[in-house]
C-alpha cells in the first residue's frame, strides 16, 4: 500500500495535503494525505502579511496543535473564495473545492498542479473505484455558467483569470460523459450535423469520425440551427451556425456556406465554451439547453455570446466539438492515460469499439449456473436463464425473511425488509421530483445506463426508475404486485417479478429486459 501511495505521489510531483472541513476553535487543522500510513514531514504555514486574505474558520475540524500553529484566523477578505492564503513558500497554495452538497475542503497544492492531480488525490482519499469519471468544474456564480476543466489544465491559471472580487468556485463531481465520445462517437455527433469540407456528398466515414477531428490535415465542421440572443436585445433569433477549426461562423443567408455569407463570431484560442445553468430564467432563452462562448478576459454577461439548442444532444454535439477543436490530441491523451502505462503515439489514434472496450476479465468469464439440483449445471438456453434467476432470487429473499421473522409473521417481516433494504442503497434518491432526477442525471453526464431510483410522486405506493439512453432521460414506473399476500415489484406489468428493489436493479444490470439498455452507473454524489 505504501508503494502505491509513493507511486501516486511521485506522479503528482508534490505531497498534497488536505484540510478537514468542520468547526474548530479559531484554528485550521492541516491533515496530511499520507498520515495514516507514514510519518509525515509536515510543513507549517505562516500567517499572511498584511490584510489581504481571510480564512473561514467555520469550515475546519480541530486537529493536533502542532498542525495549526501557523494559521491566521482573522484577516480581511478580498480574494476569490477558492483561493485561500498563500503558504510560506510560493511553490504551494491552498484552494477550496466544493461538491454537490455544498460541502467544501481546502487543499494545499503545488502551484503547477493540474485538474487530473486533484481528482486523483480525492479518489485516493475516498477510495473511489471510478476515479476516471471524477471531474473539476469552473463555476462562475455571478454569470450563472460553468464548464469542465480539462484534466491537463492548470488550476492556478483558471483561478487567476477570475479577478480578486469574483464569487466563483471549483466544483467537484462525477462526469461519466467526459470522454464518452471516444467510445461512442455517433451518439455525440449526429450524421446530419457533421460534414467534411471537400467531400462531394458531405458524408462522414463513421469508423474514422474521431480521427478526423484529431487530424490536422482534414477540415471537419459542425453545422446546424441555434438560437442566439441579439446584442443589446432580449429577443432570441434562430440562425444557421458553422463550427470549423478556424472558429464559429453564422450564415446571413439561410444555410449558405459561401464565404461572403459567413460572418465570424468567435475563435477558441483565448475563449472557452460554458453551459448556461438557468437559460430560461436568467436569459429568457427558448429552451434550457443554453451555452455560451466566453473570452478568458470577459467579466460581464454582456460580452458573452449566448447560444441555445433545441435539445440536449444538439448542445452536447456543439460543446464536444469545441473541446476537440480546441485541445485536439491532448484530449485523446487524457482519455488514454488511465488505460495504458505508456503514452500513445499521435500517429496511432484508434477508436475502440464499445463492445470490446475495457471489458473486464470477470465479465468475459460469466456464465449462467443452476444450483437448484444435486449437481450444478451451466444454463445454455437464454430463455431459461431468466426464469432461473428470478426463482433463485425469490428463494433467497424468502430465506432471509424467515431468518428475521422470529418475533413476527413472515409476511410482516418481508414487508419491513423490502422497505429497509433499498433505503441505504446509493442509487436510491427518495422523494426527488421528476425534474430533479433529470437534472441529477444530466449533471453527471448523459451516458447510456446512468440511472437512479426514486419514490413516485403521483402514486405513493410505487417507485420510478429514471434511466438515461441516447442522451435522453426516460422514466419507468415500478409497480407493486400483490400475489396471495406476497408483495413483489415489476417493471413489465407483472411478467417479471422481484421481491425487492435490490433484486430488480441487480437483474437489470445484467439483462436489458424491457429497458432500452442495461443499468450501468448509478447517479450518486462525490465525497471530498
Amino acid at each position: 500500500m505504501n508503494n502505491a501511495l509513493d507511486d501516486i505521489s511521485g506522479s503528482l510531483g508534490a505531497k498534497a495535503q488536505i484540510y478537514q472541513s468542520g468547526r474548530s476553535n479559531g484554528s485550521e487543522a492541516l491533515v496530511s494525505l499520507r498520515e495514516p500510513l507514514l510519518t509525515p514531514n509536515v510543513k507549517r504555514t505562516s500567517p499572511c502579511q498584511g490584510n489581504r486574505f481571510k480564512i473561514d474558520t467555520s469550515e475546519v475540524l480541530p486537529g493536533p496543535p502542532s498542525f495549526a500553529e501557523g494559521l491566521a484566523p482573522n484577516l480581511s477578505h478580498s480574494a476569490p473564495d477558492s483561493l485561500l492564503p498563500w503558504t510560506k513558500t510560493s511553490a504551494t497554495q491552498v484552494i477550496k473545492i466544493y461538491n454537490e452538497d455544498n460541502n467544501s475542503r481546502a487543499v494545499e497544492v503545488p502551484s503547477d498542479i493540474v485538474a487530473r492531480d486533484i481528482c486523483q488525490l480525492f479518489a485516493l482519499k475516498s477510495q473511489c473505484i471510478d476515479e476516471h469519471s471524477l471531474t473539476l468544474y469552473e463555476h462562475l456564480s455571478h454569470l450563472g455558467i460553468e464548464r469542465t476543466i480539462e484534466d491537463h489544465e492548470s488550476i492556478m491559471e483558471v483561478i487567476s483569470s477570475w479577478g480578486m472580487d469574483a464569487d466563483n468556485r471549483l466544483n467537484f463531481r462525477k462526469n461519466y460523459a467526459k470522454y464518452e465520445f471516444f467510445r461512442k462517437p455517433l451518439d455525440f455527433f449526429p450524421d446530419h450535423m457533421v460534414s467534411i469540407s471537400g467531400e462531394a456528398n458531405g458524408g462522414v466515414d463513421h469508423s474514422q469520425l474521431v480521427q478526423i477531428f484529431l487530424s490536422a490535415s482534414t477540415c471537419p465542421e459542425i453545422h446546424g440551427y441555434l438560437h442566439t440572443k441579439e446584442l443589446g436585445k432580449k429577443s432570441w433569433k434562430k440562425l444557421y451556425f458553422i463550427l470549423r477549426r478556424s472558429g464559429l461562423y453564422v450564415s446571413s443567408k439561410g444555410t449558405s456556406k459561401d464565404p461572403w455569407h459567413l460572418h465570424f463570431i468567435a475563435d477558441f484560442t483565448d475563449s472557452n465554451v460554458y453551459t448556461l445553468l438557468s437559460a430560461k430564467k436568467a436569459h429568457g432563452a427558448p429552451t434550457e439547453f443554453g451555452f455560451c462562448v466566453k473570452s478568458t478576459k470577459c467579466t460581464s454577461s454582456r460580452d458573452m455570446k449566448l447560444l441555445c439548442a433545441d435539445d440536449e444532444q444538439t448542445r452536447t454535439c456543439w460543446i464536444t466539438a469545441v473541446r476537440l477543436f480546441k485541445y485536439g490530441m491532448q484530449l485523446y491523451q487524457n482519455f488514454m492515460q488511465p488505460h495504458q502505462k505508456q503514452k500513445s503515439s499521435p500517429m496511432c489514434v484508434k477508436v475502440i469499439p464499445e463492445e470490446s472496450f475495457q471489458r473486464s476479465i470477470s465479465e468475459n468469464s460469466l456464465v449462467a449456473m443452476d444450483f437448484s439440483g444435486q449437481k450444478t449445471r451451466v444454463i445454455e438456453n437464454p430463455s431459461e436463464v431468466l426464469s432461473v434467476a428470478v426463482q433463485e432470487g425469490l428463494t433467497w429473499r424468502r430465506k432471509s425473511c424467515h431468518r428475521l421473522s422470529a418475533h413476527g409473521s413472515p409476511s410482516a417481516s418481508q414487508s419491513s425488509l423490502n422497505i429497509a433494504l433499498h433505503l441505504a442503497q446509493p442509487w436510491f434518491h427518495g422523494k426527488v421530483s421528476r425534474d430533479e432526477a433529470q437534472r441529477l442525471i444530466t449533471q453527471q453526464g448523459p451516458v447510456d445506463g446512468l440511472f437512479l431510483l426514486r419514490d413516485s410522486q403521483s402514486n405513493p405506493k410505487t417507485f420510478v426508475l429514471s434511466l438515461c439512453h441516447m442522451q435522453k432521460v426516460k422514466h419507468f414506473q415500478i409497480l407493486p404486485v400483490d400475489d396471495a399476500g406476497e408483495l413483489s415489484y415489476s417493471l413489465d406489468d407483472g411478467h417479471t417479478r422481484f421481491s425487492d428493489l435490490i433484486q430488480l436493479v441487480e437483474f437489470y444490470q445484467l439483462n436489458r429486459g424491457v429497458l432500452p439498455c442495461k443499468l450501468k452507473q448509478h447517479c450518486t454524489g462525490t465525497t471530498l
